[in-house]
């Protein structure tokens, strides 16, 4: 894959998208987005590919949108076009997917990165929502995501503020899952992916398709989807190797099947 704006990087069955803009603090714009949606359609497709993380540098895994392309829009040419739907196409990957970041996520950065599973945080992260700052409101799911993340009072105060918020409190809030020396964030990042890359990927399809319907449902909803898929996983030949090899006491030999 040959991209301007992001660099990729197979290892096993992990794939590694690192975003490619740092002079502008990989501000987030329409070719950025556009190829990696595209990536990450070749990693679906692809049946060697069981992992998926999303990086940046260590000054930025991306500082927002860019504004420079964004500041003469007009409401009519962003409602026709439908301006940041497209970024929705991170959402729509099934494959799991481990944002890592280091430095900068903010605005189009901070929402990118909850599109994602889940979040990888250096020590240096620093997350929040300015869009308020520039007269705008966030655009590509801030005010949800967020408030799912951290709850209302904490998501109510960063966006009506600007204020950042560093990888300690985000991890106290349950933004990140855990926050990790910089200089081993990738590779710890890649070990994560690799551990999951191992696993049965239907389970895993599964898996966050039931986490994911949490959020969109009642808990007796949620429950009862989620004891559907369970039973699905009786059809799966991956759920008769592992449940062997767990007896047998040897690792288990999925084959996705």
């Amino acid at each position: 894959m040959n991209y301007e704006t992001i660099n990729t990087e197979r290892q096993g069955k992990v794939m590694l998208f690192k975003l490619n803009r740092p002079e502008q603090l990989n501000a987030l714009n329409a070719r950025l987005i556009d190829e990696l949606g595209d990536g990450l359609k070749g990693a679906e497709s692809d049946e060697n590919i069981s992992a998926i993380i999303i990086t940046g540098n260590d000054k930025a895994f991306a500082a927002g949108a860019d504004i420079k392309e964004m500041k003469d829009k007009t409401f009519a040419s962003a409602y026709m076009e439908n301006f940041i739907s497209r970024w929705e196409a991170i959402t729509l990957c099934r494959k799991p997917i481990i944002a890592a970041v280091a430095g900068y996520a903010l605005g189009g950065g901070c929402e990118l990165a909850m599109m994602c599973d889940f979040i990888l945080a250096a020590k240096s992260a620093k997350f929040g929502q300015p869009e308020i700052k520039l007269g705008i409101i966030p655009g590509a799911g801030g005010t949800q995501r967020l408030s799912r993340f951290v709850g209302k009072s904490k998501a109510m105060e960063m966006i009506l503020t600007g204020r950042m918020m560093d990888s300690d409190e985000a991890e106290r809030c349950g933004l990140v899952s855990r926050v990790i020396r910089d200089e081993d964030l990738i590779s710890e990042a890649i070990k994560t992916a690799e551990e999951i890359a191992n696993l049965s990927l239907p389970s895993l399809f599964l898996a966050k398709e039931s986490v994911n319907y949490a959020y969109n449902s009642s808990l007796s909803q949620g429950i009862e989807y989620e004891r559907k898929l369970f039973h699905s996983t009786f059809s799966l030949n991956d759920q008769k190797e592992g449940m062997k090899a767990f007896i047998e006491k040897r690792k288990p030999n999925f084959k996705n099947q």
